[in-house]
């Protein structure tokens, strides 16, 4: 017969299929009597599982969810699959589910067996997923650098600057900023002794380096804020003018902080976005739902009539 312990997870790995267990084929399963199968229950209850118990005949046991989250036992196939979806997740375009995403992929990833991470390297070599609209942010390189975050381990890469200029970076991290759909990094430069911003996507090989530090203070003590107003800062490489045939009111909403909105009058407004590409300015334009008028530059025109002449010819194609 197997020791308490082992039983015990045996059973919470049963009533963790999400149905009702017979008393006394639950006991069978376990080959136990129905009286040592109540005081398992009842070691499981002590830990923060809420188990509901039908008496009677026919009466049995079932696994509720409860308003803590106790944990969790996985078989290897649940593991991988939950690191997949959360690795995926990281990669998407909701900030605060995004973020939350990363930190449980850490923590996820800590209680795997090697051989569990194995599997997981392996579909990631082997799996092809669509290409992402933005810069795409290697999901392990996020959690490595969520794992210097929470352990307040100072953190090495090798990073590459908007004009291709390579160096190697060791840094204490403050925490992870998604804006924009890009992953950034506020930290202290250990060699430059200053507050530097480093755009996840542009590192190379982040590991943390075992050496803890002690956490400094951000200034102005929100890392977004500190983020926007790095970026700012720094000049972008196209500066894009439209006229949209719509109220403030009605645009400022899509726009948010991609740009500016200026009233124009008649009923229209002017936006402005300061970007490095000339994607994403026309999305964030698409999303006001109205019409518009590219006004400068000309590469944003010439972009604009390229695109729309890819819609015109796959819309002629019907299948």
């Amino acid at each position: 017969m197997a020791n308490t312990s082992e039983r015990t997870l045996r059973l919470l790995s049963l009533l963790q299929t999400s149905r009702f267990w017979p008393g006394a084929e639950l006991a069978a399963r376990l080959s136990v009597s129905e009286r040592t199968l109540r005081r398992d229950v009842d070691r499981l209850r002590e830990l923060g599982y809420r188990v509901d118990a039908a008496p009677g005949v026919g009466g049995g046991y079932q696994l509720r969810a409860g308003r803590a989250m106790p944990p969790l036992l996985l078989t290897d196939e649940e593991a991988v699959a939950i690191a997949v979806g959360l690795r995926t997740a990281a990669a998407g375009s909701a900030a605060g589910f995004a973020e939350a995403a990363v930190q449980a992929l850490a923590k996820v990833v800590d209680m795997m067996p090697a051989g569990v991470r194995r599997r997981i390297d392996a579909l990631r070599a082997s799996a092809v997923a669509p290409e992402p609209s933005g810069p795409r942010t290697d999901p392990m390189a996020l959690l490595s650098v969520a794992r210097a975050c929470r352990d307040t381990e100072r953190l090495r890469f090798g990073y590459t600057a908007s004009d291709g200029r390579r160096t190697r970076r060791l840094v204490e991290p403050h925490r992870l900023v998604q804006i924009h759909q890009r992953w950034y990094l506020p930290a202290w430069d250990t060699e430059r002794c200053d507050w530097r911003t480093f755009r996840v996507d542009r590192m190379n090989g982040p590991e943390p380096t075992g050496t803890r530090f002690g956490p400094r203070s951000l200034p102005g003590g929100d890392a977004e804020a500190f983020v926007r107003a790095r970026l700012a800062a720094v000049p972008a490489r196209y500066r894009i003018v439209a006229r949209v045939h719509a109220p403030v009111g009605d645009v400022a909403p899509a726009v948010e902080s991609w740009g500016t909105v200026e009233d124009a009058g008649g009923g229209s407004c002017r936006v402005v976005v300061h970007a490095d590409d000339l994607d994403w300015p026309a999305l964030v334009l698409l999303g006001t739902g109205a019409e518009f008028a590219a006004v400068e530059p000309a590469e944003f025109r010439e972009r604009l009539r390229a695109v729309a002449g890819r819609f015109v010819r796959a819309a002629g194609h019907g299948g």
